[in-house]
């Protein structure tokens, strides 16, 4: 059987983020995922470290508008049908979180944990051997209708009065950020705090550099269960033996809440499918990502490719690709740039992942109850690369016992009742 000080389960953003800190702070790491380092969520999602995300996935008008979309197979949000008991649980918890009080609690609380990450990412991407294609030049919101200008200028006025620095572009300033595009917009925000990245290379570079510190990756490593005694986790059970570690960390994405279970612990996360296409960057193309905002899809650039991705799908454990959903997202492109069409450039992948949401919005990250060495940092939905940092550093924290730099109340494991 090996031993190690630290068993990480599950090698995305968070998890290469967990096992770097902790070696920095001088524990043997182990680290184990069932496919590939930076395999599920943290590949082809949109690469975007965003402060401008700060206002939780459930908050007032989410539902309302939800029910508009839900039912419909390409719209925004979408709900798959299905008698499923935990996903009308999860609805259900989802619904009595979309309230304003629990809303303005979160936004500053993510405000916080995205700008800590900010300062790591500038950290991380000077190491040596780590390179990510990363720029903190903003990202931009744009918006075509009356409406969706509205939303936004009522986006700004919230976002602003928690100090987050956001300005308004008219059709000639979005010209400017946006050189060379010609664009079908209203207006636009420009949120100057954001960055963007290659999330792929940024996971599979940090993890290369870990190795060289001392942590051991073992992929294509599934655990299969726990042996548990006097409420810690003894051993873990994998494909590939037997693990005994002090502490076990769980950073398994839309996986965490059945490896949960397998300990005995409760977590209510729903995998939410997400899609993107990746193609070669146009010649010329602007260095700053932007987002269609009344059709919720991002376009990011990406070193040599660009990438464009959207959609929130609840629809289980489901990898299969919809590819009414996939036109929908290019689709939206040609909206807002009607001279640009991706049909004449080279499409390199059709991508389709899970991100990992709870009902409130916000992650679970602290100690298990019920399990006192099992460490609980999952549910990050569409912000898991943008928060990957701080969680990690957040994880040494836990493990080491000491004091976090945040207070985790609002992350705690056992917030939901059921």
């Amino acid at each position: 059987m090996d031993k190690t000080d630290v068993l990480i389960i599950g090698g995305g953003a968070v998890g290469v983020c967990a096992a770097y800190y902790l070696r920095e702070a001088g524990y043997e790491v182990t680290l184990v995922d069932r496919g590939e380092i930076g395999s599920g969520a943290s590949h082809g999602n949109m690469g975007l470290v965003v402060p401008s995300h700060s206002v939780p996935l459930a908050a007032p008008g989410v539902v309302s508008k939800g029910l508009k979309w839900m039912f419909k197979p390409d719209s925004p949000f979408y709900i798959k049908p299905r008698l499923d008991p935990s996903l009308i649980r999860w609805l259900w918890a989802f619904w009595k979180a979309s309230g304003e009080g629990r809303m303005r609690r979160a936004i500053p609380f993510i405000r916080d944990l995205s700008l800590q990450s900010l300062s790591l990412f500038d950290e991380l991407n000077g190491l040596d051997g780590v390179e990510f294609d990363y720029h903190q030049r903003g990202v931009v919101s744009l918006y075509r209708t009356p409406e969706g200008l509205e939303e936004g200028e009522e986006e700004r006025h919230l976002l602003s009065s928690y100090g987050l620095e956001i300005d308004e572009l008219s059709p000639d300033g979005l010209a400017e950020v946006l050189p060379g595009l010609e664009l079908d917009a209203l207006g636009g925000l420009h949120f100057r705090q954001d960055a963007h990245l290659t999330p792929g290379k940024f996971v599979r570079s940090l993890a290369d550099h870990m190795e060289g510190l001392g942590v051991v990756v073992r992929t294509g490593t599934e655990v299969t269960g726990f042996t548990r005694e006097n409420g810690h986790i003894k051993v873990t059970q994998t494909t590939r033996g037997d693990i005994a570690a002090g502490e076990v960390v769980l950073t398994a994405g839309s996986w965490s809440a059945a490896l949960a279970k397998l300990a005995g612990i409760p977590l209510p996360i729903q995998p939410a499918k997400g899609y993107s296409v990746t193609l070669r960057r146009p010649s010329g193309w602007p260095e700053m990502p932007f987002m269609l905002s009344e059709s919720r899809v991002a376009v990011t650039p990406m070193g040599d490719t660009l990438r464009i991705g959207g959609t929130l799908e609840l629809a289980g454990m489901d990898y299969s690709i919809n590819h009414r959903r996939v036109f929908a997202i290019t689709s939206a492109v040609s909206r807002y740039l009607p001279t640009f069409d991706i049909g004449s450039h080279e499409i390199l992948e059709t991508w389709c992942g899970l991100r990992p949401c709870t009902p409130d919005g916000l992650p679970f990250l602290g100690r298990a109850p019920d399990a006192r060495n099992l460490v609980v940092a999952a549910g990050h939905a569409m912000i898991g690369v943008s928060l990957g940092p701080v969680t990690g550093k957040l994880v040494g924290q836990i493990v080491a016992g000491e004091r976090t730099d945040i207070d985790l109340d609002l992350l705690a494991v056992d917030r939901f009742a059921y």
